[in-house]
């Protein structure tokens, strides 16, 4: 009966860095899909209800943990994974591994992550660096508002009641 009081609104982060064109048209996208109609080529639909959480920053070494076991590849390499191209990013053998080592390295040179970061913490999703994560992420919370995918079951209470 008071199911509905439980429903979580999805809670989204961007780690942005404004600097970033990538950062900044993921940003653009999540606001757009936060306050205009959802799909943007669909006027009748509504926009998507979510918490946007705009992070200008990198995010801290527990977060970095959490989003690389949030990736579909369990293989990959932390370095591999938040690290950039950058010429000022660590190549080579000063290319950090850890999470720990790459948050350092975040905080000292922005540059050198792969940005934006975003993230559904409810869903366990995150897109590194890659506009179409951040669509793909927008699309899965469109499917679940629309139906097409069934919302987990709801927490039902265990003892006495059950």
């Amino acid at each position: 009966m008071f199911n509905s009081f439980r429903r979580r609104l999805p809670e989204i982060s961007i780690f942005h860095h404004p600097k970033s064109p990538p950062s900044n048209k993921a940003l653009t996208l999540l606001r757009s899909a936060l306050s205009s109609p959802y799909p943007p080529n669909q006027s009748a639909k509504l926009p998507l209800d979510f918490n946007l959480d705009v992070v200008e920053g990198p995010p801290t070494s527990d977060q970095l943990k959490t989003i690389l076991s949030y990736l579909p590849s369990q293989s990959i390499s932390p370095s591999t994974a938040f690290l950039s191209a950058h010429f000022s990013a660590p190549s080579g053998s000063d290319r950090p591994e850890g999470v720990a080592a790459i948050a350092k390295v975040a905080q000292e040179n922005p540059s050198a992550l792969k940005w934006p970061i975003v993230v559904d913490w409810n869903d366990g999703q995150a897109s590194i660096g890659d506009i179409k994560g951040v669509e793909d992420i927008l699309e899965t919370m469109r499917k679940r508002r629309d139906g097409e995918l069934k919302n987990e079951e709801v927490d039902q209470p265990k003892g006495w009641f059950s």
